[in-house]
């Protein structure tokens, strides 16, 4: 692995790392450990946030944490995105399991990257109906597989294993959107590493998964042409990261909206009326177009996936993070009484552009009459603009500043810098570490 993508692969596990931490105390990862005691208590696996499970649970309960807030890396193509680092905590399980160094952890994450990453460029997997848990199936149990030292017929099994009954629907996305969205891929990582633990026993998945009669060629109506034999491993370079707990697409809107509020003054009372344009694919998934109407949302899930609910809520607190996706705030009356004054559209120039750049334009009408415009092109955390390794630090501690002290979050990224020199035991010795409750005083201002 070349010096400089290493150096991103640092970024962004120690993004995931502030994604899960931050996650703890959400209701659903009360309710798995439950689930966990109940099925199997102790084992190989850490639960970041203390406790131990068995492998696959551990991909589980670690891969929802990554996603719950909705803070996760993306990756952008024209029939869709998929998350890279919805394969962490499988990779991270299946490493643990079998006590391996940090160099082959980052080595086998870098291998799911890339699958899950070149599968995604080629095959329009939403536009076809389907959710990119499908391709996170093949990704998780490649990198699995690598960890357990698998052949390569037994990887192909494992893969095979887990893909086939993992057919993941695109209407997991729709409204009303449910809790599922968001674990539906720890689900895919937590079967994937128990189907690589299947396949070294010497489990045979189908052999025609791609070419075969009715396999996945039928499925999606195309040829998956891709170029394996290319070996580098620079796919993470063309991630992009995120600022604000929301879908990808709604990045450079809350950019734009925070800037216009900040640089005129704005509160909620000064607004009269709010327009959103953008692009097509962004309209429908968050402004009312092909999944659903955004006029009521309820909860979490629902609230990160509504422009309507993220404008107004950056207008209202003057940030879009964790709180803000709390069922009580998502509720509220002054939200729901600004998102109606908020109209969302699609752009066709925005569109032409997508997903090479995400793009947006807002347009405030104020009580005492002015109208501000903002154009939006890209935002910081996209390909035009990284997230730099400094930037992603100070996001780790806004996001573990509540479950770990001073000491433990510096020990936490110093790992993390060093993972490629140390064992994953060290680093996992630390997340278990982490509170999985809010104890210490948040003073961080955040980077929004």
């Amino acid at each position: 692995m070349k010096a400089d993508t290493r150096k991103v692969f640092k970024r962004n596990i120690l993004d995931s790392l502030g994604c899960a931490i931050s996650a703890l105390p959400g209701a659903p990862f009360t309710a798995l450990r439950d689930q966990f005691a109940e099925y199997r208590s102790g084992g190989s696996c850490t639960l970041i946030g203390g406790g131990r499970t068995a492998p696959d649970q551990a991909a589980l309960y670690n891969s929802g944490l990554v996603r719950y807030v909705d803070l996760l890396d993306s990756y952008m193509s024209p029939g869709g995105l998929c998350h890279p680092s919805d394969n962490f905590g499988a990779i991270l399980a299946a490493a643990e399991h079998v006590k391996a160094s940090g160099e082959d952890f980052m080595l086998a994450l870098a291998v799911a990257y890339e699958i899950q990453c070149r599968i995604t460029a080629v095959v329009p997997v939403m536009a076809k109906g389907f959710n990119h848990a499908i391709q996170l199936a093949m990704s998780s149990a490649a990198g699995a597989g690598k960890l357990f030292g698998l052949t390569d017929h037994q990887i192909a099994n494992a893969i095979s294993i887990a893909t086939v009954d993992n057919i993941s629907l695109t209407c997991v996305h729709v409204e009303p959107v449910s809790q599922w969205k968001g674990f539906s891929p720890g689900m895919t990582g937590m079967r994937a590493v128990y189907a690589a633990s299947l396949a070294k026993r010497g489990f045979t998945g189908p052999s025609g998964l791609f070419e075969g009669p009715n396999g996945l060629l039928r499925m999606f109506d195309q040829n998956i042409d891709i170029d394996w034999s290319d070996d580098s491993l620079d796919v993470v370079k063309l991630t992009v990261m995120k600022k604000f707990c929301s879908l990808i697409h709604g990045q450079p809107v809350l950019e734009a909206v925070l800037k216009l509020k900040r640089d005129n003054g704005l509160g909620a009372k000064d607004v009269k009326h709010v327009r959103c344009d953008i692009f097509q694919t962004g309209y429908d998934i968050a402004g009312g177009g092909a999944f659903g109407p955004k006029d009521d949302p309820q909860t979490k899930e629902q609230a990160d996936y509504n422009l309507k609910y993220l404008i107004a809520a950056a207008f209202l607190d003057d940030k879009v993070g964790p709180d803000q996706l709390e069922a009580e705030r998502v509720r509220a009356a002054d939200a729901h009484e600004l998102l109606r004054r908020v109209e969302v559209r699609p752009d066709d120039v925005f569109t032409s552009r997508y997903p090479h750049e995400l793009n947006a334009r807002l347009t405030v009408e104020t009580v005492d009459g002015r109208t501000l415009v903002r154009e939006q092109l890209g935002y910081e955390g996209g390909l035009a603009k990284p997230l730099s390794w400094g930037r992603t630090v100070e996001k780790f501690h806004w996001l573990s500043e509540p479950f770990a002290d001073s000491e433990l979050r510096n020990n936490i990224i110093e790992a993390v810098a060093n993972i490629d020199q140390n064992s994953i035991e060290y680093l996992m010795g630390l997340l278990g570490r982490a509170s999985p409750k809010a104890v210490f005083r948040a003073s961080h201002p955040g980077i929004q």
